[in-house]
């Protein structure tokens, strides 16, 4: 007589990360499959942008539960405390070189492995997908992208199996409303985006032009990070830099904060971005939405997304009073709003079936010949597999004195001898 297996439930979920935004997504999409137990986190180790326990603290991670490991230390990892599921909330080249590593070990029960995209996915479609083909599950964190994947992976000869609707994991409903009394106007900076020193001067005088042209409103610079903790993008020019650099001319009722986006959220009445992700968590807040124009509407800067939502708005609309509201329509397809979230259930469902099939990549030493081999090295990765020992050679602690010493060093460099260096280019 047979029996059928037992279930398994997602009782331990691990998350693997590198930067802080990935850190967010991740945590926030493991909350969701096991919202009743910690979650295990895995930092990689070579990284340009380390959180700080301040930025894990911020993402729902607590950083004491946080392991920094090499890829063998991950498969070690692995093996001792055996996750049901792993998010591997990384950059595809990342998610590519860990299924591979984790295809060729041969764990005696591996994880179901789960990645997506931290935030809306404006370009790169095809090359990004391709790279995280191979997981368990690719989480689409709307109906469009859903469409959009399927097309590419189906056009690519992949198994298009994988997909599973979604949404932003950080996408919550409103908190209390922070009781101000004066109507707020939120912008929110991006480290990258746009890059150039004039471009985000300009971003600054004109929300000091606002301020002064409505003292009735505050103006609020919200920054990703405090000053010398690194990001997932480098940030050139920081926005607090060029509010003080105003002196005399900054308004009073023009000020910078930091912190989590969903709190400072909750006391906007308009927020306003060149294209950042907290344009999605206010829209599907309900928010009114400004999503600049000044710059033009461009691929590269991230705000041709927003085409066909309503949003789209220039500095000069919003000194007149225009007050966008996102088209309902366009938020559904997006993922904004009411959405239906199917990723929880694909993982019992997954789960439930008993042990998991071998790991298959879409690249291949035969179909990615040129572009594989390096691509895993970056990522301490041998092209059968394996961890490269180079990437295992440095001591546990001597690896985290190094790491420590080159994080004093940069938070040295960024806070104080940059701000005298970009002070004196300018006199």
């Amino acid at each position: 007589m047979t029996t059928e297996p037992t279930p398994r439930q997602a009782r331990t979920v691990a998350v693997l990360a590198d930067s802080d935004s990935r850190w967010k997504w991740g945590v926030h999409l493991a909350r969701r499959l096991a919202p009743s137990r910690p979650v295990l986190g895995y930092q990689v180790a070579v990284t340009e942008a380390p959180p700080s326990p301040r930025q894990l603290r911020d993402a729902g991670m607590d950083p004491a539960r946080v392991r920094t490991v090499t890829p063998a230390e991950l498969l070690r990892a692995l093996v001792t405390d055996a996750p049901d599921v792993l998010v591997l909330s990384l950059p595809g080249g990342g998610v590519q070189a860990m299924l591979h590593l984790i295809a060729a070990a041969g764990l005696p029960r591996r994880p179901l492995l789960v990645t997506g995209y931290v935030g809306v996915v404006y370009e790169k479609v095809a090359e990004g997908l391709l790279l995280r083909a191979g997981a368990d599950l690719v989480a689409a964190n709307s109906p469009a992208d859903l469409e959009r994947f399927r097309a590419v992976l189906r056009g690519a000869g992949a198994d298009d199996d994988a997909l599973v609707l979604t949404r932003l994991p950080f996408l919550g409903d409103p908190g209390p409303r922070a009781a101000t009394g004066r109507y707020t106007v939120t912008f929110a900076g991006q480290p990258g985006v746009p890059a150039s020193r004039w471009q985000r001067r300009y971003l600054v005088e004109r929300l000091a032009r606002h301020a002064r042209n409505h003292p009735e409103r505050d103006v609020v610079v919200k920054l990703r990070a405090l000053p010398g903790e690194r990001i997932t993008h480098a940030e050139p020019h920081p926005y607090d830099e060029l509010v003080r650099a105003l002196g005399a001319a900054r308004p009073s009722n023009l000020t910078v904060v930091t912190g989590d986006m969903g709190r400072t959220l909750d006391r906007t009445d308009l927020l306003v971005t060149v294209s950042s992700t907290a344009a999605a968590e206010a829209i599907h807040r309900g928010i009114p939405t400004a999503v600049l124009t000044d710059f033009g509407i461009r691929e590269s800067l991230g705000n041709a997304y927003f085409l066909g939502s309503g949003c789209l708005a220039s500095f000069d609309d919003l000194d007149a009073g225009r007050v966008p509201e996102a088209d309902a329509r366009w938020a559904r397809r997006n993922g904004l709003g009411t959405t239906v979230d199917q990723l929880p259930g694909r993982v019992a469902e997954l789960l439930s079936r008993g042990p998991l099939p071998a790991v298959r990549p879409f690249y291949t030493p035969a179909n990615a010949t040129s572009m594989l081999p390096g691509l895993l090295a970056r990522h301490g990765v041998a092209t059968d597999g394996t961890p490269l020992a180079q990437a295992d050679g440095m001591p546990q602690l001597l690896r985290s004195a190094v790491r420590t010493g080159a994080r004093r060093m940069y938070r040295h460099g960024a806070g104080v001898v940059a701000p005298a260096l970009r002070k004196l280019a300018s006199l």
